[in-house]
């Protein structure tokens, strides 16, 4: 017997309909990675399933479960970006409860951003989950462990569970404080996962030869400072706290991944380049390790700065993602980007570009100020800078986000299942602007993003940079048609 499986559900192909089989990234679980590395290291005995990376169902995955016999089936519920928490709702609760009636004798346990935002709703709602964690579960998870997970559960901080008919929430564990996190959270147990078996996004391996496999994901900081309306990054975390490991002790973890074969390393912190002292000095090790890693790492607009961009490309970082949001700065200002609205996106697209580094630019559609005119003019923007990377978003009101506080406030139509906060997926519903439908903006964006890898100045553009290995990939992508309820599919 186990203290502790740390299950990482597998929703991919409601969540990604037929993109999921070639063409959507399999990502390591970080999150499942690092608590199970946290409690491992507290004395208890634990194991990983990842059923995504395994392609595992319902009944397999149960199975599997069962057969390691854990005290607790910890359900990690995080994803490739903070909006994924929710979404991977779908596969966690789909498998908890085929679990539940399979081999009931089993503790269930759920950790991550949407049980954070809603532990009591999602308590309410799934009555074959045991507890929930209402942060970031590190220290809740260790505390629950070292009970009998019965009458001691009242002591343990951060945590909801059932009472007889009741739900009982004990007062918030506090998150992990920086001085803490190589103590607490030292790294991820990379053993307990199925390495060869990840792969990153397309885009990505374009700087790799295309290669996409040899793929893994690391943190160097948790959470973000900032507080835009449409995101949802601070729902398990203190938004008060922005924490970095110590650059010096990340030499280790880089030469763990560099040994075990990683060429295509992302940089998942939600904001990797906001201090200096952090981020320059993760790259001057970069580059004295001589690791040759092809990398990808997240910035906002207004924090690239000249200086950094050379020593970021001799780190190996071949692409940021840049969250431009909207072309139009009315929309901007209205979701709340701080000084972002100050910045000049062609300069600061066309610095980067210039530094040889690839810019992997994000765009919604559909933020509440969003008219057909708005939209058109930030995918105007979009086909101007010709980018080789662009994200385009329908605006969601993700749990744990201030729009989904004024979406229930204003009795705004949200989606009927998790799979529905997907952008990918069949059951998509995004939000209506003041002035457009939800069916209009999702039917842009989808408009959108076929026509932007359509386009021959794009195609032509990746043929030159790339090669004719990434045009067919894209070609092969553009021959998938995504299904939509609300359009009528």
């Amino acid at each position: 017997m186990i203290d502790a499986l740390f299950v990482h559900p597998n929703a991919s192909r409601k969540i990604y309909q037929d993109l999921s089989k070639d063409f959507s990234a399999i990502e390591p679980p970080i999150w499942a990675g690092m608590l199970a590395q946290h409690c491992r290291d507290k004395g208890f005995k634990v194991q990983i399933l990842d059923c995504e990376a395994m392609q595992y169902d319902d009944d397999q995955a149960a199975h599997v479960i069962a057969s390691m016999k854990p005290r607790v089936a910890c359900f990690v519920v995080y994803g490739q970006q903070p909006s994924a928490s929710t979404q991977n709702m779908e596969g966690a609760t789909s498998l908890s409860k085929r679990l539940r009636e399979l081999h009931p004798q089993i503790k269930i346990l759920f950790v991550g951003g949407h049980v954070s935002a809603l532990p009591v709703e999602t308590m309410n709602k799934h009555p074959e989950i045991d507890f929930c964690c209402t942060n970031e579960g590190v220290y809740t998870i260790s505390e629950l462990l070292a009970t009998d997970l019965e009458a001691a559960k009242i002591s343990v901080k951060g945590l909801v569970f059932r009472w007889e008919d009741a739900k009982i929430q004990t007062v918030p564990m506090p998150v992990v404080p920086k001085e803490r996190l190589h103590f607490d959270l030292p790294g991820i147990a990379w053993d307990l996962l199925p390495i060869k078996k990840y792969r990153t996004a397309l885009w990505h391996s374009y700087t790799n030869g295309c290669d996409r496999g040899n793929f893994a994901s690391i943190y160097t900081s948790l959470g973000c400072p900032y507080s835009c309306s449409f995101c949802c990054i601070n729902a398990p975390f203190d938004k008060r706290q922005f924490r970095f490991w110590s650059p010096n002790k990340m030499f280790y973890h880089f030469d763990t991944l560099a040994n075990a074969g990683v060429k295509n390393l992302k940089i998942a912190d939600e904001m990797f380049v906001l201090n200096p002292e952090h981020f320059m000095n993760i790259c001057k090790i970069l580059i004295e390790g001589h690791y040759n890693f092809n990398i990808w790492c997240y910035a906002r607009i207004d924090t690239i700065k000249p200086d950094y961009l050379e020593i970021m490309k001799k780190a190996g970082i071949n692409w940021v993602g840049l969250g431009i949001e909207s072309g139009v700065k009315k929309v901007r200002s209205d979701v709340v980007k701080g000084r972002f609205e100050e910045v000049d996106i062609r300069q600061v697209v066309g610095m980067v570009r210039g530094s040889g580094i690839n810019v992997a630019a994000n765009y919604i559609f559909g933020l509440p100020e969003d008219t057909f005119d708005s939209m058109q003019q930030t995918f105007d923007l979009a086909l101007e800078l010709n980018t080789p990377m662009a994200n385009f978003y329908s605006c969601m009101a993700y749990p744990g986000s201030p729009l989904y506080n004024q979406a229930v406030a204003n009795g705004l139509k949200l989606p009927d299942s998790y799979a529905g906060f997907s952008q990918h997926s069949y059951e998509c519903q995004p939000l209506p602007t003041r002035y457009l439908s939800a069916e209009q903006v999702l039917k842009f964006r989808d408009f959108a993003w076929r026509k932007y890898h359509s386009e021959p100045d794009f195609q032509n553009m990746i043929k030159e940079n790339f090669g004719d290995a990434a045009v067919d990939q894209i070609n092969d992508s553009l021959k998938i048609k995504l299904k939509r309820k609300i359009l009528g599919d």
